[in-house]
């Protein structure tokens, strides 16, 4: 199984650190307890991609989970848990 994390923010963004730092706690929990489950995180940045830019300007930063979107400004630790087992489970 495989999982992939999209991050869409930029640079010097405060809100992107955080969701950043939030991931980064979901996923070391979430691995741990699911050594089958692949998960990657790619991170874009919107000022290096005008058409990332003109759709989530306003709402950076993104989540997408397998390109959907998941979540936008802040992450929330507990709903990214459960999504991510979600996936997992399929």
């Amino acid at each position: 199984m495989s999982i992939q994390l999209t991050l869409i923010g930029k640079p010097g963004c405060h809100l992107c650190d955080e969701a950043r730092d939030a991931i980064d706690g979901v996923l070391l929990e979430f691995r741990q307890k699911n050594p089958n489950t692949d998960v990657t995180v790619e991170e874009l940045n919107i000022l290096d991609d005008e058409a990332l830019r003109l759709k989530y300007a306003e709402e950076i930063p993104v989540l997408l989970i397998d390109g959907k979107m998941h979540n936008y400004w802040r992450i929330d630790d507990e709903r990214l848990m459960r999504a991510l087992y979600a996936k997992a489970s399929k």
